[in-house]
């Protein structure tokens, strides 16, 4: 659909992974003018990516994959028969308190004016800035994830995989089934699970499956020869033009693997640009070291007509991201004057108790596998911003000069201003400005987000469609020098 056509609807819904496309059904199911608006060219987010094209028959891909990614497939196949409006390949670069979205389409920008929004941006990989973290051959787990379930691409040369959590096994699992040549796996967790997990392991064995595959990838690991360390930490990729050594401390002990490509993952965390930029109130997760939005049990944030379901929230996984994309519906419709606040509860109640079971292994998963590898942060040479080439060093030093307020540095220094908007300096920068300062990153604060959230071209911009012009406000015969 050309979403430039449409100026309004009833409900937006922003990101076309689990939650979204399960708000999105419901919600269309219930006969509100739906839109969803998905950056990807089909629905399924990062996690179902290509879901609809890797189930055709003989797909060499989908093998690999195991049968949690075809779960994906039955909730695409309800939204596609729910009526709701899809809006593929369309990036939102601004939602406002109102409801109004910004959005670019196959180059043309324009604003579609909703009663409701309902944010399902999902997570993203956490970024990783250990030394070397820029050289070409180092990327994320997910990243290298994403690449084989959209275009079946895998490492040709000899891969490492860093970090914690069960996705660098399955990752690790898929690659090795797919033919990559794997050389290692370095879990920064230790063997030995801590008291704080072992204390919730009785409630997270009532979701023993999810337990046993991560037991099960461990197997094929070791079976097919991979080096498996635990415990792993001050990982560094070196190498001159490119990744040529991946060095590290396991067991006391230092040492080194060749290496052409590491995957680096230290979990994921919500994507918060756009609620942040519509004004919803955040507070900093000291345990995962992440920001998330405060939201009430249905998803609503501080700001009345935005709702946040997924991963967005808080990370839950895709499988609770559904229970939590349908409450978000459900609540949205109430407010829309679809239903009353008696139907709301009442049909939500299947859905609270699904989400309820789901959610019994996450407080073992997150003290199971907290974030380790960016628990150190970054000192040296080491690049925090990305995009401006910002050091660790140079960005201590810009502190100790006496700018102790992440926008002060983003203006003087261009850190964060490249075109991640600080998607992956933001949070590291905060850090390093508290460790500095001896505050809370709670205290520093973080950028101030800035519209567009994602690249707009200013012709783009100037043809901006659907746009609301006040004649009162249009100035009439030349400006002047002052004006200008």
């Amino acid at each position: 659909m050309k979403i430039a056509d449409r100026a309004e609807c009833e409900l937006v819904v922003v990101g076309g992974g689990p939650a979204g496309l399960a708000a999105a059904t419901l919600a269309a199911e219930l006969n509100i003018d739906t839109v969803i608006l998905d950056e990807q060219e089909a629905p399924g987010g990062q996690i179902y990516r290509a879901v609809e094209r890797r189930s055709s028959h003989g797909d060499r891909v989908a093998p690999l994959l195991g049968p949690d990614f075809r779960l994906g497939l039955d909730l695409v196949k309800a939204f596609r028969h729910s009526g709701a409006t899809y809006a593929p390949a369309s990036a939102v670069w601004q939602v406002t308190p109102d409801g109004v979205v910004g959005i670019t389409q196959q180059g043309e920008a324009s604003l579609l004016r909703s009663r409701h929004v309902i944010l399902a941006t999902g997570a993203m990989e956490r970024p990783v800035p250990v030394s070397g973290w820029t050289l070409p051959g180092v990327m994320g787990a997910g990243a290298a994830q994403t690449l084989l379930k959209s275009s079946g691409i895998v490492p040709s040369e000899a891969t490492v995989i860093a970090g914690c959590g069960p996705l660098p096994l399955l990752v690790a699992a898929q690659l090795l089934e797919a033919g990559a040549p794997l050389k290692a796996v370095l879990i920064t967790t230790p063997r030995m699970l801590p008291v704080q997990a072992l204390y919730q392991l009785p409630w997270a064995l009532t979701q023993f499956n999810e337990i046993r595959k991560g037991l099960s990838w461990m197997r094929r690991l070791r079976a097919a020869g991979v080096a498996i360390y635990h415990g792993v930490s001050d990982v560094v990729a070196e190498g001159a033009a490119k990744l040529d050594l991946v060095s590290f401390t396991a067991s006391g002990k230092s040492m080194s693997i060749p290496a052409s490509v590491l995957l680096l993952h230290d979990g994921v965390v919500p994507n918060v640009q756009l609620s942040r930029s519509a004004g919803c109130r955040h507070v900093w997760d000291e345990a995962q070291l992440t920001w998330r939005p405060i939201v009430d049990e249905w998803g609503a944030t501080s700001q009345e007509r935005i709702s946040i379901a997924g991963d967005g929230q808080r990370i839950l996984g895709a499988k609770a991201a559904e229970p939590l994309g349908r409450l978000a519906a459900l609540d949205a419709a109430c407010r829309l004057g679809r239903i009353s606040v008696k139907e709301r509860d009442a049909r939500a109640e299947e859905h609270r108790k699904l989400l309820k079971r789901l959610m019994r292994i996450r407080p073992f998963l997150d003290r199971a596998f907290p974030p380790s590898l960016v628990k150190p942060l970054p000192k040296g040479n080491t690049i925090v911003c990305r995009c401006e080439e910002i050091s660790a060093s140079f960005l201590r030093e810009t502190i100790r000069d006496g700018l102790t307020d992440p926008n002060q540095i983003k203006s003087l220094t261009r850190c964060g201003m490249g075109p991640c908007q600080g998607r992956m300096c933001g949070t590291t920068v905060g850090r390093i400005i508290a460790e500095e300062l001896g505050k809370s990153v709670e205290q520093v604060g973080l950028y101030r987000p800035r519209i567009p959230v994602k690249p707009v071209t200013l012709g783009a911009w100037a043809a901006l469609r659907n746009a609301v012009k006040d004649p009162a406000a249009q100035h009439t015969g030349e400006p002047s020098r002052r004006e200008l």
